[in-house]
């Protein structure tokens, strides 16, 4: 999963979107496709290289009028314990959504602006969770319980290692309407987590797995299972589940199909569904990558063309460096998910590509196609060893962009990242992190990975990473595991030196590992121009006076001048060079060359020459800037541009405030005014002033024109485009 957000440790990228055409064909024959258990009894011994331990059987219907699942499923499940076991147990995660207090934190954002945007619905809208309405093994009824997301189910004969039992289950599932993982929105429904699903067996804990679905995080730790779902629904829809896929017309009801899925050897089973979804799908070398999308814009073909195209290359980069996709398919849906990439096996679900999406350069995207690896082909429990699919899918994703020639997304952005302030172990559990999941598990993981990748070079760590592979291919990892893998394959050291950065609360990478202070200064230069265009970019007809374009265009490398009043009096020069700290620090960060001029006789000799090349900043009272006063009659005639009464505001008394319009001198240019009308500010507003000073210069917040502050330093007014990644950015 990847998940946005930007209150984690330091400066990082911040730039952080299935298709199956469905083939009319008879239903694969239910006794070839998955093997039913006994007539006779529902206890039965397997072979254990025949079938994976737990397999499905699942009929269900949806009731898209209600938004409800008819299901009943028939599970196979052996005991591959040394335990004999007295009952067997299943997560219904969908009961998550039983309550606001156990749905997941990540998605309430999301569902807060559904709220305002849908006043029709009601708070029991947004809840859902599933009904169990029977279970049996034999014809006969089985003792059961479902609490707090666990399905107990009582067992009629013990079960002996070896031995399987298959049970029948009926339930019934209500969607909630929103944003969560099981969902229904505008025209999609999001299908994680419908059915009851078996637990994992702790052999040395001599227990099931009960643990509920994280509140702020994932809980998704399955066994590798084989799947038959059989799927009722509206004609219209295209349906998206993992494995082999056919469609067939359901000969009992008109207008409806059964969509059937087969999938064995996979960690889980999802689907997504939309009448509205087309299909886009290529087949290379035996490879089918299909993507799931909404033709909502023109040309967006060509962008989900460019995604299959990079899932093709990071695929087969993937196949080299770790072991082989075995799937003869890999699917993509597109979605209303914000701020939120999820992993499925043999599916990813991305959100809505938009008009400037760079395909090639979209390492979320990859980051998800690499959790087929850890995740869905290497399990985990990713509630108590989330750095196992978390850490290394984040690895891949900058191993994949350094071998792709991509400097600022390859290894330097793991040699960039400063985690000292991060002191959570990477060893440890969900609950034990807090909120501190993405430095802990992704960018703490990913250096770990990295340290042991230099200590080793490039095909020691490969052969090491393929026989890690090879030993858990469909099975779950652990930490000890990995270790064990390390030590086989590159020696007591480096499995000593792994032990230690895992369980290390204050672990940072070596410094021989890291940048050095000219390569951190360069590449943060051309980070943070990358954020700028990428950010500005996402707005359509962003007007040329916008205040964050004075930053964008001296990233580029246009000449930037800022101008103090010179005439100021003695609080007010206070004022300005404690203003101007703040924005040189901010310019320091970024690599952005400037030139202050705080006196006149300067600003006289480079008005009309230099200074008519340059960007300029100008800061303090109107009256006793030189360069405002210079500039007059042009800045009142360009700042009609942008609907800014000059005269006006600059004769309100006590006002302060920032404008942005085109140099006077160069159309090519901009000049921004960050201004007060008193003799200085109020001594508590210099503070909230530079603050506001600096959120308009970045690309984090709304695109600003023009505003002005009340007393306590706050905008009353002004004007601005909308920046739709701005809640993104905004505090949690």
């Amino acid at each position: 999963m990847y998940r946005t957000t930007f209150k984690s440790v330091s400066k990082k990228t911040l730039a952080y979107s299935l298709a199956i055409t469905l083939v009319v064909c008879p239903i694969v024959n239910a006794t070839q496709a998955f093997a039913a258990p006994a007539a006779s009894s529902a206890r039965s011994v397997l072979a254990a290289e025949a079938h994976a331990p737990v397999q499905y059987r699942i009929d269900a219907r949806l009731d898209e009028n209600n938004m409800r699942i008819q299901g009943s499923e028939t599970v196979t499940y052996r005991n591959t314990t040394n335990d004999t076991l007295r009952e067997i147990v299943f997560h219904t995660f969908a009961d998550a959504n039983r309550s606001k207090a156990t749905q997941t934190s990540m998605f309430e954002r999301s569902n807060e602006e559904i709220r305002k945007e849908n006043p029709e619905k009601k708070p029991e809208d947004f809840l859902g969770g599933i009904d169990i309405r029977s279970a049996a093994a034999d014809g006969q009824p089985l003792v059961f319980s479902n609490s707090n997301q666990v399905l107990t189910v009582k067992l009629q004969q013990e079960l002996k290692p070896g031995e399987a039992v298959t049970v029948e289950i009926g339930f019934e599932v209500k969607i909630p309407y929103g944003m969560q993982r099981l969902s229904y929105y505008k025209d999609i429904i999001n299908g994680a987590h419908w059915f009851p699903v078996m637990s994992v067996y702790d052999e040395n804990q001599h227990a099931w797995d009960k643990t509920p679905y994280s509140k702020t995080f994932e809980t998704d730790y399955y066994e590798s299972s084989d799947f038959e779902v059989h799927f009722n629904v509206p004609d219209s829809y295209q349906m998206l589940m993992p494995g082999n896929m056919t469609t067939q017309v359901d000969p009992k009801e008109p207008g409806r199909k059964i969509v059937t899925a087969v999938a064995d050897n996979t960690r889980e089973l999802v689907f997504f569904a939309s009448p509205n979804y087309k299909v886009e799908s290529v087949t290379r070398d035996g490879l089918t990558v299909e993507y799931y999308y909404f033709d909502n814009m023109p040309d967006k073909k060509k962008l989900v063309d460019g995604y299959i195209d990079t899932a093709f290359k990071a695929i087969s980069f993937f196949n080299e460096k770790y072991g082989k996709y075995p799937y003869p398919e890999f699917r993509i849906a597109e979605s209303y998910v914000e701020g939120v990439a999820v992993e499925f096996a043999r599916v990813i679900q991305m959100g809505q590509i938009a008009r400037n999406s760079d395909p090639a350069h979209d390492y979320v995207f990859v980051h998800e196609i690499a959790h087929q690896w850890f995740h869905a082909l290497i399990g985990n429990n990713s509630e108590k060893e989330s750095f196992l699919d978390e850490g290394f899918a984040d690895f891949s994703k900058v191993y994949f962009a350094e071998k792709q020639g991509d400097e600022l997304n390859g290894f330097k952005s793991i040699q960039i990242d400063d985690l000292s302030s991060v002191d959570k172990p990477i060893a440890a559990t969900n609950t034990e992190v807090g909120d501190l999941e993405n430095p802990t598990f992704y960018n703490k993981g990913r250096q770990a990975i990295y340290q042991l990748y230099r200590m080793v070079g490039e095909d020691k760590f490969d052969a090491f990473m393929q026989e890690y592979f090879k030993r858990y291919e469909y099975k779950n990892a652990t930490i000890q595991g990995l270790l064990q893998t390390i030590q086989d394959t590159l020696g007591d050291e480096a499995r000593k030196e792994m032990d230690k950065v895992l369980h290390d609360p204050h672990f940072v990478l070596k410094p021989e590992y890291q940048l050095s202070e000219a390569e951190t200064a360069a590449y943060w230069h051309e980070q943070f121009k990358n954020m700028y265009r990428s950010s500005l970019t996402q707005v359509p007809d962003l007007p040329a006076e916008t205040m964050s374009r004075i930053m964008d265009k001296a990233l580029q490398g246009e000449p930037l001048t800022i101008v103090l009043s010179d005439q100021a009096g003695s609080p007010a020069k206070k004022q300005q060079q404690t203003i101007l700290a703040q924005l040189e620090g901010t310019l320091g960060i970024m690599g952005i060359p400037y030139e202050v001029i705080s006196d006149r006789q300067t600003l006289k000799k480079k008005l009309e020459n230099e200074l008519g090349t340059s960007n300029i900043i100008a800061i303090g009272n109107a009256k006793t800037n030189g360069l405002i006063q210079a500039l007059k009659p042009g800045i009142i005639q360009k700042s009609k541009a942008i609907g800014f009464d000059w005269k006006s505001k600059m004769n309100q008394k006590a006002s302060s405030g920032a404008y942005v319009i085109k140099q006077p001198y160069n159309q090519n240019r901009l000049l921004l005014h960050f201004f007060w009308n008193g003799e200085a500010l109020n001594g508590n507003a210099v503070e909230p002033f530079a603050e506001q000073m600096l959120g308009a210069l970045g690309f984090s917040g709304d695109y600003y024109q023009y505003y002005i502050l009340d007393k306590a330093g706050r905008i009353a007014s002004g004007k601005k485009t909308a920046n739709p990644m701005a809640k993104f950015f905004a505090d949690e």
